[in-house]
């Protein structure tokens, strides 16, 4: 009899948590296990990609609300939970949170996640929730198993680890995408230690490759950078705009295109800040960025922090030199002047490092050679899975 799995995510959009859920349900073995999927909303260009051998469970209403506007979910009388989600947004004002907290998700799930019905009837061998809020597989699913995810650097950013504790103790394991990322999280909740296993993304190089041949893109510029994500801090698109601009002082030849999607306007403002109008361009949302990753000459990616970049991986699964800013958890994303080059967070130096790149070819070949042998795909990661159901 197959074992049975329930695996949940918020929505399907644009991003590196989605991306690398693809290819986890990619690299299960069906055969042995039947899976079903839960998404809170079914929304997102990424929906269409869930493999077909996955059981995909209708969508329940009510679970939506937790990321609509508040003003939709009123008119459609979800008067608990939108006054749920206006509690825990004055909680974390009155606690003066960090605007960049991820505290009040935590404060919305234990204000809203009780009024959502049960997801399903089945007990399952095991439960997997894929990104917070991790009270939904807690309280609404039931399973011989629990395994809560984590996709973030828990040193660069702030939380209520008083509010958080309870949910990720419920859990039997809690999976981190890196040795990094689960050391982070061991130093601020070291209670929790014998739970944390590393399960690196699990991503299918051959939906990478077969997508990046599916257009054929020509980037103007003597020189072309790329970076893919979600407008953010965390991804410091702004940084990039500045990078770029002292790359163009150092007389280099470029044009640093950026795809994604969110806030674009503090981009825009850096853009015009540093007059990188005609270098630094903004191509917004694309569902399939894999053949701009193809046309780069280098990606580069300068985040001020991460749990592991999945685009990173991708491009390096198109055999492209990268270059990464030395976060926190970089060193767990690539082998510095094997696969990719580290470059320093501050700006002159992270610019001075691209520029020896860019003009080193012996270097750049080097890093294509060793991407190109490389197996990126780690669908051996999947036994850590099954793992847990024992």
């Amino acid at each position: 009899m197959k074992k049975k799995i329930f695996i949940t995510t918020q929505y399907m959009h644009l991003g590196g948590v989605e991306r690398s859920l693809l290819g986890f349900l990619d690299a299960i073995n069906y055969n042995n296990y039947e899976v079903d999927v839960f998404i809170h909303n079914h929304t997102g260009e990424l929906m269409k990609y869930i493999n077909p051998s996955a059981n995909l469970l209708n969508e329940i209403h009510a679970y939506t609300t937790l990321t609509r506007p508040i003003f939709e979910i009123l008119k459609e009388g979800y008067f608990k939970v939108a006054f749920g989600r206006l509690k825990a947004k004055l909680k974390a004002k009155n606690l003066d949170e960090d605007p960049l907290s991820y505290s009040i998700f935590q404060y919305i799930a234990d204000t809203t996640v009780k009024y959502m019905p049960q997801i399903s009837n089945k007990e399952y061998d095991l439960a997997i929730s894929f990104l917070t809020p991790h009270n939904i597989v807690k309280d609404k699913v039931n399973a011989k198993k629990k395994v809560a995810w984590i996709h973030t650097d828990y040193s660069t950013i702030s939380i209520d680890a008083k509010a958080e504790l309870p949910i990720w103790s419920s859990f039997d394991y809690i999976a981190a995408i890196s040795e990094s990322s689960k050391g982070a999280f061991d130093k601020l909740f070291p209670s929790l230690q014998k739970k944390v296993l590393v399960i690196e993304n699990m991503l299918s190089m051959q939906f990478v490759k077969e997508q990046a041949m599916e257009e054929t893109i020509t980037l103007g510029g003597q020189v072309t950078l790329l970076t893919v994500g979600r407008f953010s801090h965390a991804k410091a698109f702004d940084r990039a705009v500045y990078m770029c601009a002292h790359l163009i002082k150092m007389g280099v030849p470029l044009k640093w295109y950026a795809i994604g999607y969110g806030d674009q306007e503090t981009i825009e403002k850096a853009i015009e800040d540093t007059g990188m109008q005609k270098h630094f361009i903004i191509l917004g949302k694309k569902t399939n960025p894999y053949p701009y990753m193809k046309a780069c000459n280098i990606y580069v990616q300068p985040s001020r922090y991460e749990g592991k970049a999945v685009t990173v991986r991708e491009a390096q699964m198109l055999s492209k030199p990268v270059a990464i800013t030395n976060f926190p958890t970089s060193q767990s994303q690539l082998t510095d002047g094997f696969d990719g080059i580290i470059v320093p967070m501050d700006i002159k130096g992270a610019t001075e490092a691209i520029k020896k790149l860019i003009e080193d070819e012996k270097l750049q070949e080097k890093l294509v050679e060793n991407c190109s042998r490389t197996d990126y795909g780690n669908f051996e990661e999947i036994e850590k899975v099954y793992n847990c159901l024992s």
